[in-house]
């Protein structure tokens, strides 16, 4: 006898309207066919993946009400993100309105130039029944001048044509709040890598955009990316990709997502057809190329491959994990290096940036007292709530992340002598845990996981990188483990240029600390970051920050100067004994007749 099929459940119906562009106010209305009969419960998130802070979304509900039938439903106010519906018998449908005006990857905004959106910030979630297919309609704006907006998401239509208003799917509430959603008038382009579908999205005003480089170049690295976790197949783990890219002045980010990234840059690191055609990109496009490079990894590297506490996500409260060195900071190790392997850099550019990044984590001295573990799981506390004394007080786990990356690259390379690398790590991940985690094989991995699993693929005992370098505060000896490969690193702490060790900023009256390091001679004189500078030896010093260096190019290292500072509204003198600027400068070399390459391609290929 023949079972009968199973009833699929409802979905979740939302619909999005921009509502008024000039307020900055969507319309979300969510309604359930079978609400809870206790009363149904919904949430806003509190967090979004990728960025680890509590930003309580909800604050930015303006109103909210509930109906079924016809008839006014109550709302109860449970906490500051949940509310819970009267019990109701039939359909439950929450109407309110968002106020969006973040302009940054991690949220909504919304003007008469364009609308975007992360679910997070928009969809309650309907507590209970997350598990359902949910459904958005995504309406145009009544406003007569968005007449040439068009929609840009990798969510999937269900009855939208693509780029078109409409409906579009998701299988869950965690798939549909991990597709961000553009709308405007956009710059469209793309490519396809192994077969599939890339589109670029560029919203803002961008002159002489060379659209057709960006599409050669982002193909390049998507394509050896895709290679890299999958070798033999060159099968890409979705079905679409999508760079949704917004171009500002000034600006510089990136959000991961299952299939898509959220990137916001500054429009001169854009190519543009009018610059002069170079071999290599300039400074300012390789550094939108490894942001691209950066958020594409992370489709493996934490979408995919996740932390055990990410699996799944509880977007109400704070995931603590010791392990973002490892989605991070290695995923922060292989951006540049797919820069390099894909042809888009030199070895010798890749180098440059190398040695930035060594300089950077050898800057401040808060290395010297928090691991990288600690940075991890303190994310939320800390990396992401960053004061005037971060550099004195905290390491980044994406900087010192991706050189303890290249420590263990380096170490596994050179006592396997070549047969094995970093990149059998990442493969040995991706097949255990990442490759079926959307198929029902969803877990995440654990501490323990990862320092076994490193063992027992490369072969090598690594516990005092762990000890040292993840869980201590140790230096890396990047020198020492280069040598074998015939890369002289070298660093230079001093030089001629005087320096109070600050970091400054504008202010009316003069020049404001912003950060004041550990051992500079600022510190050492007594100045504090919020200090503002207006004389050095009865000089006055103005709002420009250009003006201090020119001050202090009269001057040698050691030299003594009196600065005249106001501390709030009082004025105050300090006597400062200039030092050598403190920036270390990190470089690396390849010694004559070394192999090129050795260091930065997979064993077989070196």
């Amino acid at each position: 006898m023949k079972k009968a099929p199973q009833k699929q459940p409802p979905a979740i119906q939302y619909t999005i309207v921009p509502k008024d562009l000039a307020g900055h106010l969507f319309d979300v209305t969510v309604t359930v066919a079978e609400p809870s009969p206790e009363g149904q419960v919904f949430a806003l998130p509190a967090w979004i993946p990728g960025s680890y802070m509590i930003r309580e979304f909800a604050r930015n509900i303006v109103r909210i009400r509930a109906e079924a039938g016809g008839a006014t439903v109550r709302l109860a106010k449970l906490d500051k993100h949940s509310w819970q519906a009267a019990p109701v018998a039939g359909p439950l449908t929450v109407q309110y309105e968002v106020y969006a005006w973040d302009l940054s990857v991690r949220a909504a905004h919304l003007d008469q130039t364009h609308g975007f959106f992360n679910g997070t910030s928009v969809f309650l979630r309907v507590v209970g029944q997350e598990a359902r297919p949910h459904l958005v309609d995504i309406q145009r704006p009544a406003d007569p001048a968005t007449r040439g907006w068009r929609v840009a998401t990798a969510l999937p239509e269900a009855g939208a044509k693509r780029y078109g208003f409409g409906m579009y799917a998701a299988g869950d509430y965690d798939e549909l709040v991990d597709h961000p959603v553009e709308m405007g008038e956009f710059a469209l382009g793309g490519f396809t890598a192994h077969g599939i579908r890339h589109d670029i999205v560029i919203t803002g005003r961008v002159p002489n955009l060379d659209m057709p480089r960006l599409e050669k170049d982002l193909k390049a690295i998507c394509e050896t990316q895709i290679a890299f976790f999958e070798p033999k197949t060159k099968k890409a783990p979705m079905d679409r990709y999508v760079f949704l890219t917004m171009v500002v002045g000034d600006g510089y980010g990136g959000l991961e997502h299952r299939a898509s990234t959220a990137l916001i840059c500054a429009r001169t690191d854009l190519p543009t057809t009018a610059a002069p055609k170079t071999a290599e990109p300039n400074e300012g496009y390789i550094k939108f190329l490894g942001l691209c490079s950066h958020e594409y990894f992370h489709t493996w590297n934490v979408k995919r491959i996740k932390p055990a506490v990410f699996a799944p996500y509880d977007l109400q409260v704070e995931n603590y994990t010791p392990l973002l060195w490892l989605f991070e900071g290695f995923t922060s190790y292989y951006d540049d290096l797919m820069l390099v392997r894909s042809g888009i850099i030199s070895e010798a550019t890749y180098f440059k940036l190398l040695g930035k990044t060594m300089g950077s984590v050898l800057r401040g001295t808060g290395r010297t007292k928090q691991s990288i573990a600690d940075s991890s799981f303190d994310a939320w506390s800390k990396y992401y709530r960053q004061d005037e004394n971060a550099p004195n007080a905290i390491i980044s786990y994406y900087t010192k992340g991706s050189l303890v990356g290249l420590a263990f690259d380096l170490t596994i390379r050179a006592k396997t002598e070549g047969a094995k690398s970093l990149d059998d790590i990442m493969l040995a991940l991706w097949d255990r845990y990442g490759r079926d985690f959307y198929k029902g094989g969803a877990r995440g991995v654990t501490e323990q996981d990862v320092e076994s699993l490193f063992d027992e693929v490369s072969g090598v005992r690594l516990k005092s990188i762990f000890d040292r370098y993840i869980r201590g505060t140790e230096d890396i000896p990047l020198a020492k483990l280069y040598a074998p490969f015939g890369v002289k690193v070298t660093e230079e702490r001093k030089n001629a240029k005087p320096s109070l060790d600050v970091g400054i900023g504008r202010d009316p009256a003069g020049v404001k600390l912003t950060q004041v390091h550990e051992g500079g001679a600022a510190h050492l004189a007594g100045l504090s970051a919020g200090d503002v500078l207006i004389a050095v030896d009865g000089l006055r010093v103005n709002g420009n920050p250009a003006n201090l260096d020119q001050l202090f190019a009269r001057y040698r290292v050691d030299d003594a100067v009196t600065v005249h500072a106001f501390r709030r509204d009082e004025l105050m003198s300090f006597d400062v004994t200039l030092q050598g600027d403190r920036v270390p400068c990190v470089q690396l070399t390849v010694a004559p007749g070394t192999r090129k390459g050795l260091a930065v391609k997979r064993p077989s290929a070196s």
